[in-house]
């Protein structure tokens, strides 16, 4: 009997149509956006800054105090080499140079070699544009090149903040030194 009532109640929960749940309808739910980081922001290094040297009212004066210089012949061609750096910093030593032109440009001692002079005759030489003078035999073998009689160097040397300047007058003939001068940067 136990047996006929499991069987029976197997087929009966058989033949009972089954009811579906109710089913609710979903609505769709929209994903929460993302929230928006702002972009990670870079720090751009800041250029070194310049220090804004008068370069004009600095080598004046030594400009000056070589065209005074006892030895120098009146009418010598003249090669200017470019300011040399020498402080602990970044300078505008192509300033300094067309500064150091434009105090020779109307003085009476000297006809200076010109830019494009140097420049061509630095490339006839297999010297690279901005081949610094400092190598003596160097600086004797394009001077005598261009025609030049003497050659100015000049540097700027010491702290980047205050640099001192030195500048010598060399004859290229002999390679002595006939001129030297000091002085400070205008700010």
């Amino acid at each position: 009997m136990l047996l006929a009532l499991v069987l029976s109640g197997c087929i009966s929960q058989q033949q009972q149509p089954q009811q579906p749940a109710p089913v609710e309808p979903v609505q769709p739910t929209q994903p929460a956006p993302p929230p928006v980081q702002p972009p990670p922001v870079e720090t751009v290094p800041q250029p070194p800054k310049f220090q804004s040297i008068n370069w004009d009212a600095s080598v004046t004066p030594l400009v000056a105090q070589m065209l005074k210089a006892d030895g120098v012949t009146p009418g010598s061609v003249l090669l200017v080499d470019g300011m040399k750096n020498s402080t602990n910093g970044s300078l505008q030593t192509s300033k300094a140079t067309a500064a150091l032109h434009s105090a020779l440009e109307n003085n009476t001692q000297f006809t200076l070699v010109t830019p494009q002079q140097l420049t061509t005759a630095k490339q006839t030489l297999g010297l690279s544009a901005e081949d610094s003078l400092g190598s003596r035999s160097k600086a004797v073998g394009l001077a005598r090149y261009v025609g030049a009689q003497y050659v100015l160097y000049s540097n700027a040397q010491g702290d980047v903040k205050s640099p001192a300047l030195q500048m010598q007058l060399m004859l290229v003939q002999t390679g002595e030194i006939i001129w030297s001068g000091n002085g400070v940067v205008q700010h």
